[in-house]
Parts: structure tokens; sequence; C-alpha cells
């Protein structure tokens, strides 16, 4: 068989079910006795050692085969969940993480894991003290737990009790190293349609084609064989271990049904108002919940190679610089008939355009995942209590800022807990929680996307960034006194700036924010910073939904055409000559009640103007954060959507110049970087 062919698909299924473990192991941690989360762990890592296995990956099946044994003592109840458990199960994880990755990148997924291994199979033996007493009130498992009816099932199985046919619950357990457990849950299915019909299943019938369950199965069923004919028929199949088959009437399920309600009413209502899709809710104690046209009704995806996606994006791309060039070709002409054609390509292009970029986008869950478990372990090393709490993790960015989004945010939450957050000591004696808080939260506004970290520590001290940023002559002592709060704060963005008196590897080895301000503001982004001494800080990122397709205002200097991102724009302006005042050798106007510095574009880019001294200026008024320009230009041309191109690696330094595009002329704009331009 050539694996390789299925090399793509594996590496992104691991990556799922690795993400999958480190969820739940997270959520194990906060109810160690909950096993049904333990399960949900064990299936991941029992798929990932499968698929592993077949692909010939044999370090990963190997290490994902000790962790699947120390899981299987704590669902059996032999072992407690303890914090010194889980960190060896993590360590296990980030290791399997390592060698999928590994792979990805063209390597052969080798890696010297023989003291994690050592470590479990301690753990599992007992020679490490983690084992303890069986958890109480564990009953043992049956049938009862994993079917449930609803209204029309128990119609079936009562019309089939009155045509004389039997019910039976049949409970189906392969061989522990069936690798293509699929295949021989498809021969049980062809067997059972064979002698009678098949209720239903858990895990679904979906679940099980997706290979997503451990080495057990069951199903309702209705037929006229014997109990012991059904047992003898399916033990036939290959690798099946195992087949349980329990007569039930519609009487005992009814009286189950009653007492499973009773039982787990508070649960069904705790999860309902769990704000994700009801496809998803699993409840405890491995009871499925979701009815029947969850089940039908889930959404259907396929797998896309983002190469593939990247190239539509380029043909589209093309396509709007065609359709600008139409348009002005038709504006030309003044033809009816194929303004009328224009027109209606302008719309089908607009549509078209919404679905592909709506295909680029990723939740920022993608990026946000990596998180909890990182606090945990920084909080554990700092000896820190810190609660993360992760909202709007579904609000979704365009692929190639997620791509670039998620270093930045790892400072930034690194700083935060190193920083921020002080110690239980210190909180306690401050009547704080010794818990701290940090807060990321995402949320769409407009034409941006907005992430914000928070949290309740020390806040940011006034008197040590001014001291430090005297110090480093990032500002004068004269002007430090005429600072607000807020530009205080600010000047721990600059180059090279920190305030840690030791240096440590947590929060980024005393290199400054300016590498985050720096990467943010490449991605046409910006950053606030709001902190108030003694209750906590508020870093606020702002990023555009796209990088490809923009909405300009063209501007003319001269004879060259310029284009400046509406998103930066205040609004535009027609200003007198005399209304021009000189302040510090700076040219400013007032704009209402508020200095605002100009920049002659002209002279910024050194473009040839013979015209002579005019009365009237125009004027585009930008923002970057709470500072503000006016880039004077000679004449607007007006708002247009254009793709934003490159300019390659030679000309990548070139100032204040983020890009290009072509215009529907066939004429190149310069896409102009007004945050290079606010000082």
């Amino acid at each position: 068989m050539d694996i390789n062919q299925y090399l793509e698909m594996f590496i992104e299924e691991s990556k799922e079910h690795l993400q999958a473990c480190n969820d739940h192991l997270l959520e194990l941690e906060k109810n160690p006795q909950d096993l049904s989360i333990v399960n949900e762990v064990f299936r991941s890592a029992h798929t990932l050692k499968g698929m592993s296995a077949t692909m010939g990956y044999e370090d990963i099946a190997n290490l994902t085969h000790k962790m699947e044994n120390v899981l299987d003592e704590i669902r059996n109840s032999r072992l407690n969940v303890t914090p010194e458990l889980l960190d060896v199960v993590f360590v296990a994880v980030d290791q399997l993480e390592e060698m999928v990755f590994n792979i990805a990148e063209g390597g052969d997924g080798k890696l010297n894991v023989e003291e994690t291994v050592r470590k479990l199979h301690e753990i599992e033996t007992g020679e490490i003290e983690v084992a303890a007493t069986v958890v109480n009130n564990v009953s043992s498992t049956s049938l009862e737990n994993y079917l449930t009816y609803d209204d029309y099932e128990m119609t079936v199985i009562q019309q089939s009790a009155e045509q004389n046919y039997y019910s039976y619950e049949i409970s189906i357990k392969l061989r522990e190293d069936c690798l293509l457990k699929a295949a021989r849950v498809y021969m049980v299915f062809e067997l059972l349609e064979k002698m009678g019909d098949v209720i239903k299943s858990s895990p679904s019938v979906e679940k099980l084609e997706d290979e997503d369950f451990d080495e057990q199965f069951y199903v309702a069923f209705v037929t006229t064989e014997t109990q012991a004919d059904v047992q003898k028929k399916l033990m036939k199949v290959s690798e099946v271990t195992e087949v349980i088959v329990n007569t039930v009437s519609l009487e005992q399920l009814k009286k189950r049904q009653s007492e499973a309600f009773e039982k787990e009413g508070s649960t069904v209502i705790e999860l309902q108002t769990e704000e994700k899709p009801t496809t998803e809710v699993k409840a405890t104690g491995e009871k499925q919940v979701a009815t029947k046209n969850n089940q039908t009704h889930g959404n259907k995806t396929i797998r896309v190679n983002i190469e593939r996606l990247d190239i539509l994006m380029n043909l589209f791309e093309e396509l709007v610089i065609d359709r600008g060039r139409l348009q002005s070709i038709s504006e030309n002409l003044h033809d009816s008939e194929l303004e009328e054609t224009v027109e209606r390509m302008a719309r089908i292009t607009g549509d078209l355009q919404n679905i592909i970029l709506t295909m680029r986008m990723v939740p920022v869950d993608t990026v946000f995942n990596r998180f909890p478990k990182m606090v945990r372990q920084l909080a554990r090393d700092l000896n820190k209590k810190i609660n993360l709490q992760v909202i709007g993790a579904d609000t979704e960015l365009d692929r190639t800022v997620i791509d670039e989004i998620g270093d930045p945010l790892v400072h930034l939450i690194r700083n935060s807990l190193d920083h921020g957050i002080e110690s239980p000591e210190i909180r306690k004696a401050k009547g704080k929680p010794e818990e701290g808080t940090v807060i990321l939260r995402a949320y769409h506004s407009g034409n941006h996307v907005f992430i914000e970290i928070e949290d309740d520590g020390a806040g940011i001290s006034r008197e040590r960034v001014l001291k430090k940023a005297i110090a480093k002559n990032i500002v004068t002592p004269e002007a430090a006194t005429a600072m607000s709060d807020k530009q205080v704060a600010e000047l721990i963005l600059s180059s090279g700036f920190s305030t840690a008196e030791v240096i440590s590897d947590v929060s980024g080895r005393g290199v400054g924010l300016d590498v985050v301000k720096t990467t943010i503001e490449s991605l046409g982004g910006s950053i606030d910073i709001s902190s108030t001494e003694g209750q906590g800080s508020l870093f606020s990122i702002q990023l555009p939904l796209t990088l490809s397709i923009i909405s300009v205002m063209l501007v003319e200097l001269g004879e060259e055409i310029f284009a400046v991102p509406l998103s930066s724009i205040i609004e535009t302006a027609i200003i007198r000559s005399s209304d021009i005042l000189n302040a510090h050798n700076q040219k400013v106007i007032d704009f209402r009640g508020k200095v605002v510095p100009l920049v002659f574009l002209e002279e910024v880019f050194e473009v040839p103007n013979e015209r002579l001294e005019e009365e009237f200026h125009s004027v585009v008024l930008v923002r970057k954060g709470d500072k503000m320009a006016g880039l004077v230009v000679d004449s607007f041309i007006g708002q247009q959507e254009i793709v934003l191109k490159t300019l390659g690696t030679y000309l990548s330094s070139v100032f204040a110049i983020s890009g290009a595009t072509i215009l529907g002329n066939g004429k190149v704009a310069l896409i102009i970087d007004c945050n290079a331009l606010i000082r």
C-alpha cells in the first residue's frame, strides 16, 4: 500500500486528535472524577495509535500506546487523576505534537521518548505514587449507559414486538490492535441487516465510519433470529473478540428512560446552556443526548488543500483587476449595453469575492486553543494561580492574518502572566483573590477584528516606565512630566524597552514589545494599551478582516496615483493655505480643537510638481491609535476596492509604502503605509 497518498490526511487528523487531547486534559484537571472526559481522551489517543501504526510511525504508536494504558487505568477506576499524573501525560502529548510536526516538515517523526515512556509505565504499574483508591459511586458499565431512544425508535420497537420480532441490545468488541475498524463495522452491519433491522447505534453510524470510537460499539436490533444465533454469527466476523446480546422489552426501556431522565435531568439542562452547536454536545457518563435531528443535519465539510484556495484567490485577484479595467473602458465609451453588462459582472464578482473571502476565513480558535495549556504550565513555573477565560474563539479572520498573529499573542499573554499578575501572597495582601484572571477576547467590529488581552494584575507603573524611558533616552525628563497615563503605558512598545529587573524565559528574555507592535502594524493593524496601576491592563489589537482585497481612497500627486487604506482614514477635507500654522518647525492645522500635523506627500515621495502655491489644499485625515495626521495631496479620485500586491524582497524597505496595485487603466498605484507617517 502506498501510504504517501494518505500522509497529508494523517498529519491533519493527528493535529486534530492531539488538540482534542489537550482540550480534554485541561477539562479533566478541573473535573478529575468525570470519566466521560477520560473516555474522550482515550478515543483520540487510540485513533492516533492506530493511524500512526498503519503509517509506520512506530515512535508515535508506542508512546500513544503507553499513554493509552494509563488512561485505561483511570477510566477503569484503578488510578486517580492528579496534577502529577497530568504533568506526565501533557509531556507525552507535547512530544507527540513534536513528532507530528516533524513529519509535516518532511522528517521521519522519530524522537527519544524513553524517559516519558518509563514514567508512564511506572504510573501504570503503581511505581509512582499517583495511584489511589477507586473512585466512589462509579457504577459498572452496561448497555444502559450507551443506548437511549427517542419516541420514534420506541414506536419501532413496539411495532416489532407486535409482529413477533425479538428486540436486542448488542455490544460488539473488536481487537485492540484492529487497524481497519471501519471495515469490521461494515461487515457487522452487513450481517445484521441480513438478519433483521438496526434501530440505532452508539456511537452514531457517522462516527463508526470515521473510526471515531475505541474498540467497542453498541447496536439496537430487531430480528426473528434467536439470541444465541445472533451471537454466533457475529462472532464469525474477523477481529471481533466479544459479542454480548441482551433481550430487551418495551417496558424495560420505558422504565430505564424514566429513571435516566430523573437522574440526568440537571445534566441535560446544564448542557443546553452551553453556547455551542448542539451537534457537539455530549453528556457525562457517555450518555448520548443529541437528538436524531442533530445527527442528520450536521455540517457537511470537505478538506481542501490551502494551496488550492491561494490559487483561487490569486485568479480572483486578476479578475478584480480586469473588472476595474472593464469599468474604466465602459465609462469612456458611454455604451449603455456595455455599461449594463459590466454592472452585472461587477455584482456577480462582488458576490464571488464574498464567497472566496469567507472560504479563507478561519476561527481565531485555531490560535487561541494553544493558550490554555501554555497558561497552565506558566502558572506552575511562576507559582501563580491564574484563571484564563477565552471569549469569542469562533470569531473569524483571514488565514493570512491568523498565520502571523500567533507569536504576538504568545508574547502578550506571557507578558501579562509574568509582569501583570502578582503572586498569590501579594494579591492576598492587596485584598485581591489569590487567583488572577486573564481574559482573551475576540470580536468583530465593522471591517476589523479586535483581539484583547485583559488582566486584573498590577497594571503598568508610571514611575518605573518613565524612569526606564528617561534612562534609555526615549523621552526627556521635561516631556515625561506632561505625558498622560495612556502615553506612558504606550512607551513599553518602544524599541528595546523592558522594565524587567531580571531577564527571564517567560516574557521575552528582555526583548521589548516593539516586536509585537511591528508585526501587528505589518498586518495593517494597530495596538492600544490602557492600564490602571494596581487594577490591571488591557492590550487591544485591531486587525483587518483580510489582507488580500482592501478598500482604498485613490489620490493624485502630480502625475502619480497613490492609494490610502480606508481603514486608516477618518475623513477628507479641503483647507485654506491661511489655515496652516507652524508649531515646533512643523506645519499643523486645528482640526476640531485638536492640533494635527500635516504631511506633504509630494515631499515624502519626492514627486515632481511644478504647480504654483495654491489657495486650497486637499487633506486626508488618518489615524493610528490616538495619534492623527493630515496627508496633503493634489486631489481626491475616489474610493475603490483594490488587490494588494507586495513589492517583493528587493523593495521591502521602501519608506511608507506597504504594497502596490494595478488599476483599471493598467497603471500601478502605490499603497501608502499610514502608520509609518504618523509619529
